[in-house]
């Protein structure tokens, strides 16, 4: 059951008048993703995040996701939730392995359904990560059965959908799940995994396709995006760090919106590039950015480093630093909202017209506790940031909280809180956090509430 605050339980939160105001029509809304929340695996089929679980060492807590937040049971509770926050939007994925099990489209209809009786503008995500078992993202073929399902989900929910997300973070899922293998499905690849980026971006612009034959006409792709700082202005600091910035920036934006590949890295592609690229341009209605922090990085060191969690071979071209000066969040990334700023408006130097319109797809941070300040402090920092940018010309229409709800932190297990609502993962409770009351508050004040569409 969910608690649900009054407006005095509230009324000791953070003031957000001063907060500038941003345009009428502007979308505010929260993020989940299936795999995270939904539970209820047994009514599906596995996903490689099932398989990567079930084997010991690969979740920090040894936890998984067979229940998670029960959101698929629960889902009616989390939309009321919505909409007492004030959301004009909720961001969610659709997963791949429920949609192919009997009823699982049944589900999504029926959350769709609840959140437009709630005036609450649905987002899907086709793919965040959870993909079957029975696909491979190594292998072409995987592209143009994404493009099945999609076409699938389209003809069923088109009707009462009209903003689509093709896929989430196609960078972190070649980079963490297919070269260093800390994420699903635990390859590690190295540069063998650049033929995983390739098919994910096959997919979607096979997948704008199909939604385009669907009927839809708003349709983006999330990628995750940071700045890339030096650790030096040496030479061999500054070549790395250029490096980086292609591997995790560049090479998963320029073929969506340039239609072709920073640096000659096509050549290191497989199939006709050439012709697959026309594919992967396929025009958009906006670009979806996910921003946590940015990145500090120098030459190689000649050894293994142990960064964020994870293990960065010490063969990589480039090696990760720790910011120093800044606060940090419980997972230990960097406070830096003007990274923010930077990021978009170094977008929108480097593609001009090239660039739809920018939606922050995801932004947020972990940390514990119910009185949660810092989260409060992070969020209005990087609203902050971003209205900095839309002043500095960049066309950002929307904005998404990372997350709803405390969730399944992929391989940290359940260590990690970025929910504006506790979880008790034992009993189910849903408890709204400070932060929950805070941006309800900015919702209101903004006008977000009388202003959907």
């Amino acid at each position: 059951m969910a608690m649900i605050p009054n407006e005095t339980e509230t009324a000791n939160q953070r003031p957000t008048s001063q907060l500038p105001a941003f345009p009428a029509d502007f979308l505010w809304g929260v993020a989940t993703s299936a795999h995270q929340i939904e539970g209820a695996v047994d009514e599906r089929e596995p996903n490689v995040w099932d398989v990567f679980t079930a084997e010991p060492g690969h979740i920090k807590d040894g936890s998984t996701a067979a229940v998670a937040c029960d959101h698929y049971h629960r889902y009616r509770e989390d939309v009321a939730l919505l909409r007492d926050l004030g959301v004009r939007a909720y961001r969610f994925s659709i997963s791949w392995p429920r949609v192919n099990s009997p009823g699982g489209l049944d589900f999504y209809d029926r959350l769709v359904d609840e959140l437009r009786a709630a005036d609450i503008v649905p987002v899907p995500t086709l793919f965040h990560w959870d993909l079957p078992v029975t696909r491979d993202w190594r292998e072409r073929d995987t592209a143009h059965r994404f493009a099945e399902y999609v076409s699938l989900v389209a003809d069923r929910l088109g009707d009462r959908v009209a903003k689509w997300i093709t896929l989430n973070e196609p960078a972190e899922h070649t980079l963490l799940g297919h070269a260093l293998g800390a994420h699903a499905p635990g390859h590690k690849l190295l540069f063998d995994a650049l033929p995983v980026a390739h098919h994910q971006l096959l997919a979607h612009g096979l997948a704008v396709r199909a939604l385009r034959a669907a009927g839809a006409t708003d349709v983006g792709i999330v990628n995750s995006h940071g700045p890339t700082w030096p650790a030096s202005q040496e030479p061999a600091d500054l070549e790395a760090a250029a490096f980086y910035d292609i591997l995790l920036n560049r090479l998963f934006a320029e073929p969506v919106l340039l239609g072709e590949y920073p640096d000659g890295m096509g050549g290191f592609m497989p199939g006709d590039v050439e012709s697959d690229l026309k594919v992967i341009a396929e025009p958009l209605d906006f670009y979806g950015v996910n921003y946590y922090a940015p990145t500090r990085v120098g030459a190689p060191q000649g050894t293994e480093i142990e960064f964020g969690g994870l293990t960065m071979p010490a063969e990589l071209p480039f090696s990760v630093r720790d910011i120093e000066g800044y606060p940090v969040t419980d997972f230990g990334w960097p406070v830096a909202p003007e990274g923010l700023t930077e990021l978009l408006t170094t977008f929108r130097d480097r593609y001009g017209d090239r660039l739809p319109p920018v939606v922050i797809t995801e932004n947020g941070c972990s940390y514990e506790g119910l009185d949660d300040q810092e989260r409060i402090t992070y969020l209005d920092g990087h609203v902050r940031a971003l209205h900095e940018a839309l002043t500095a010309g960049v066309d950002v229409r929307g904005y998404f909280v990372w997350s709803l709800l405390d969730n399944f932190e992929w391989a940290e297990g359940y260590a990690r809180r970025f929910g504006l609502v506790h979880v008790d993962f034992a009993t189910q409770r849903r408890t709204p956090k400070a932060s929950y009351g805070w941006f309800r508050e900015l919702l209101r004040e903004q006008g977000a509430q009388g202003a959907r569409r």
